[in-house]
């Protein structure tokens, strides 16, 4: 991901825009993408000093400076770094510097001391040769990680993706943004919701109204924000929304408005982008549920198992709509064998707290759905926020969802009217 010092912006009033690459800028971003992969190849095993030393070398005029350290900064995103291990540089480092006092304060007058048969003592007792000592003495400094592997790069698609990375990194400053979304199958819009929520941005998801202003249009609208404390380190919470952006880019057709902090005066603006993506194939069926997801769908399996329950438990396919109040997006759907009464359950975890009162909120205002929203207790909300004669309510748990709690409550909701 590219930094905002690293983007081509223009500031024009109070609108922020990225400069996109002309077809000469795109050639040479492939160009150095090849040179600095081949260069990171070439240096796998090596020190990461060594491989900065080469990477310097390239020749670059001044007038793409900034460019080429966009291209430097992606590629260098793919490398795998880890210190050495053959022994922790900090034991060596104490035994060579106690070693070294200990010969110092014995050491006679005009005597000088002999680094060497230090060194190599040190390197005894910790198990290391005599000749790597030295070089294993600060290991653990940046400069010395070797590189383990570089991820596979092409440099046409590092260059096609560039002026994305540019949007990623005005992302990085801002304060809020809107997204609209349209044009994608069911499978894009499940996953793009599920990213919002694992990267625990606070967010409320409408359907775009179709152009006359009656019914539902295609897509959704998102808007996203955060936790108040977020807005007191905007680096952190624009990094996160940044992190959504390839989600987002994969929903078809695409316009993100937002609300940035730019340059060294902090100035706010409002920046704009937008496309439409070159068409991938889409993937068949349900998308994959997140980990915890499919800890909890086999924990539940094991358990109707166990119980011989009629209950049956699978990945949920549903986005959940209230017209004009919002929609949400569960995990799990619990199908009653005998009945077909559907339970949808949604894993809120330790998300966000204002998460819970906005779905509280949504099955007060009449969602026709059964649900249940598993919280933790570390958010501090009372099962008691859903009033019993509503079809929702919250499970609160200590440490992981029980299968059992969830069955006990699937019951409960099953007798429970809904709204349609």
């Amino acid at each position: 991901m590219l930094t905002a010092d690293l983007v081509n912006a223009r500031r024009r009033g109070d609108r922020l825009q990225i400069v996109p690459l002309d077809p000469a800028a795109r050639a040479r971003v492939e160009e150095l993408a090849a040179v600095y992969a081949e260069i990171a190849r070439g240096h796998v095993g090596r020190p990461r000093d060594e491989l900065e030393a080469t990477w310097g070398a390239v020749e670059v005029a001044s007038h793409e400076r900034r460019l080429a350290d966009g291209v430097l900064k992606l590629v260098n995103d793919r490398c795998q770094f880890e210190p050495p291990s053959e022994v922790d540089p900090t034991a060596l480092r104490g035994e060579v510097f106690l070693r070294a006092s200990a010969a110092r304060r014995a050491l006679a007058a005009g005597a000088v001391l002999d680094r060497e048969a230090i060194l190599a003592e040190a390197a005894s007792v910790c198990g290391v040769a005599p000749a790597d000592a030295e070089r294993l003495l600060y290991s653990d400094l940046r400069g010395a990680e070797r590189l383990r592997a570089v991820e596979p790069i092409r440099p046409a698609r590092l260059a096609a993706d560039f002026d994305l990375a540019q949007t990623q990194a005005v992302l990085l400053r801002a304060t809020r943004v809107v997204a609209e979304v349209s044009g994608a199958d069911a499978r894009a819009y499940r996953r793009l919701f599920h990213k919002l929520k694992f990267l625990r941005l606070l967010h409320e998801i409408a359907p775009i109204a179709a152009p006359e202003g009656g019914g539902r249009g295609d897509g959704y609208r998102i808007e996203i924000d955060g936790p108040f404390s977020l807005f007191q380190a905007v680096t952190r919470y624009g990094l996160q929304l940044a992190m959504a952006l390839p989600a987002i880019v994969e929903c078809g057709r695409w316009r993100v408005e937002a609300e940035v902090l730019w340059g060294k005066d902090r100035r706010p603006v409002t920046f704009h982008a937008g496309g439409q993506p070159a068409p991938r194939a889409a993937a068949a069926g349900a998308p994959e549920p997140r980990e915890e997801v499919a800890a909890l769908l086999a924990r539940l399996g094991a358990r109707i198992a166990e119980k011989d329950s009629p209950w049956r438990a699978s990945a949920a396919s549903a986005i959940l709509d209230l017209p004009g109040a919002g929609l949400c997006v569960p995990d799990l759907v619990l199908r009653h064998r005998d009945s077909g009464v559907q339970v949808f359950v949604e894993l809120l975890g330790f998300w966000s707290r204002e998460a819970v009162w906005r779905r509280v909120a949504l099955v007060e205002r009449g969602l026709p759905h059964r649900i249940l929203f598993a919280v933790s207790k570390q958010l501090r909300v009372s099962e008691a926020a859903l009033g019993d004669e509503l079809p929702g309510m919250l499970y609160v748990y200590a440490r992981t969802p029980d299968p059992r709690a969830i069955l006990e409550r699937a019951d409960h909701l099953a007798e429970k009217p809904t709204s349609r």
